[in-house]
């Protein structure tokens, strides 16, 4: 099949690589806003040629792959909807919850298949973690601790396009903990600092924040966030329960040293960045896409999965602002 990717920035060209030694992928059409970035992308990628435009991606494409920047994504799901075609989209899949819902209304009517882009959910250890979950290993789980930082702050030009930490990374946290348990977030409490760059400040964001969700049962979930850990990209998860207690991305390059005498060294490599801590399951989760668009399975990531962790993200949002416990929404109003 002939598969096309929207946007050749960091992310795409990413994308275009691992779509190329997909199973069942042919050739790769690619577009972007900067002719030139699709001409050197597709330069790169064997069985690869760039087009003039999204229409003449959409045209010639059997699935596309939208991995623009955010403020286009409802309108190329929207515009791939009407042409019939299967699409992946990279998270958020727009920039609110109303437009959100709006894009959801576009694939459903049109009777496309939609996948957001969670890539945890194809991680290995993520996997593990909820296999043992479900399976009653851990008995009750009544504590789930989530770490979520980058290496590096963003540069000062994406803070006010990202919507924010929380609703840029947080929400990955967010989707990771409704996937892994099965239950949904009913309660948020959220608080931020900004001691850090003051581009942050001045885009109304913070570089840190903390978050205590309740779910429906009543199991407490901490996630943490911040654009500033020096020792490198650090994403845990982990899992107390009455039985056992596991941990998600503790393994040779978790940027951490301990304290202990006879504790472990800081890694020599650390993890630099989230494409090299995700790598495999960025494969694993096209790879899927692509079964999924031939038929061959389900979806499995729905997009409707990306509106209800971006409700929870919202509510975070209002809770930081207004400094008090929220409500999560589950509808949009």
């Amino acid at each position: 099949m002939r598969v096309g990717v929207l946007g050749a920035g960091r992310i795409g060209s990413f994308h275009a690589a691992a779509l190329a030694v997909v199973a069942g992928v042919g050739e790769l059409v690619i577009a972007d806003t900067e002719p030139a970035r699709a001409e050197a992308l597709a330069g790169r990628v064997a069985g690869a040629r760039a087009l003039r435009s999204a229409d003449e991606v959409l045209a010639a494409s059997d699935a596309v792959v939208i991995a623009t920047a955010t403020a286009a994504h409802a309108e190329l799901i929207a515009r791939a909807a009407r042409a019939g075609l299967p699409a992946f989209c990279e998270k958020p899949l727009a920039l609110d919850p109303v437009g959100t819902a709006a894009a959801l209304r576009e694939a459903e009517a049109a009777g496309t298949l939609l996948q957001i882009g969670f890539q945890r959910r194809f991680d290995a250890g993520y996997r593990a973690a909820r296999e043992a979950l479900r399976s009653g290993a851990l008995g009750r789980v009544h504590t789930i601790r989530c770490v979520n930082s980058d290496a590096v702050p963003p540069p000062a030009e994406f803070v006010p396009l990202s919507g924010g930490l929380i609703r840029d990374c947080m929400v990955h946290d967010f989707d990771a903990v409704r996937w892994l348990t099965g239950r949904e977030v009913v309660e948020v409490y959220a608080r931020g600092s900004d001691g850090g760059a003051a581009f942050f400040r001045e885009a109304g964001d913070v570089d840190t924040a903390a978050a205590l969700l309740t779910l429906d049962d009543g199991t407490l979930v901490t996630v943490t966030a911040t654009r500033y850990n020096g020792a490198g990209y650090d994403v845990r998860m982990e899992l107390s329960g009455e039985r056992d207690q596991w941990v998600v991305g503790l393994a040779g390059r978790t940027p951490m040293t301990s304290a202990e005498p006879d504790g472990p060294a800081a890694p020599e490599r650390p993890w630099p960045g989230f494409l090299e801590r995700f790598e495999d399951a960025y494969r694993a989760e096209l790879a899927a896409f692509v079964r999924a668009a031939r038929g061959e399975r389900d979806n499995p990531c729905p997009a409707v999965e990306g509106l209800r962790a971006l409700l929870v993200a919202e509510a975070c949002e209002v809770s930081r602002r207004e400094n008090r416990p929220v409500r999560v929404e589950r509808d949009v109003g």
